[in-house]
């Protein structure tokens, strides 16, 4: 079940590989995330002393948490195999390619779990395909509907 989604990463970046990962989150934060007062559209992760962590991410503070409740933009560490953050570290060597959280969602046990993509971005003329294609495939399915009513 999808908490938050990142809608506009699909138009900036091109998707090359899938990773999920759990998440360090404060109890404060996870009732935050409960209710739906998370953001993850500006946010990107990064690897720092050979662990991962998902920066400017935003979770609203809990509106009845007392002293104990979390600071909203803090750094959470993301926790991935040694295995696949080895095999990430290696691949964001290469130029022009970042770590881009794009959906926030339960598991199946109800742990608040990240999809997370190693991405490239895209260059103005593709995003401008893009449009074009939307507006095309929208035009299309309007014609059938209007040829449908008559």
């Amino acid at each position: 079940m999808s908490i938050l989604i990142n809608r506009k990463a699909r138009f900036k970046y091109h998707f090359l590989e899938y990773y999920i990962a759990g998440i360090q989150l404060f109890g404060t934060e996870v009732k935050s995330i409960r209710e739906n007062k998370a953001n993850i559209m500006d946010s990107f992760c990064q690897i720092k002393n050979g662990e991962l962590y998902s920066i400017n991410m935003y979770v609203a503070e809990y509106k009845f948490g007392t002293t104990w409740n979390h600071s909203s933009r803090r750094e959470r560490k993301l926790l991935l195999k040694k295995q696949e953050l080895i095999k990430l570290y290696k691949k964001l060597k290469n130029s022009g390619l970042t770590l881009i959280p794009i959906e926030l969602f339960f598991n199946d046990k109800g742990y608040i779990k990240m999809r997370i993509v190693l991405a490239k971005g895209k260059k103005i003329y593709d995003k401008r395909e893009a449009l074009r294609k939307k507006d095309f495939f929208r035009e299309i399915k309007q014609s059938f509907k209007f040829k449908n009513r008559v």
